[in-house]
């Protein structure tokens, strides 16, 4: 399996974070697996896919005018199977 890695030329920062304990002990798990390369690459795919949602659902209300339905949202979750059809209802 290929762990992605950083852009060649993004720059790091070094930051401390507090985490629940939860969600470490599943970044270690991702890590043991093979799934992630390390904690904080972890991290940084999934700020960068919180980054990636934020933008989309800011692209949805600036087509909407606003936020998108719920209805629709939900619609869109089931087609893009982001959830089951139960819990997009």
């Amino acid at each position: 399996m290929s762990v992605p890695r950083y852009p060649p030329l993004m720059r790091t920062e070094r930051v401390t974070v507090s985490l629940p304990a939860e969600l470490v002990a599943e970044a270690r798990n991702a890590v043991r697996r093979g799934a992630a390369r390390s904690i904080s690459s972890y991290i940084a795919d999934a700020v960068s896919a919180r980054q990636l949602r934020d933008r989309s659902l800011a692209t949805l209300a600036d087509l909407y005018g606003g936020p998108p339905p719920p209805d629709e949202l939900a619609e869109a979750r089931r087609t893009l199977r982001l959830v089951s059809r139960a819990a997009a209802v």
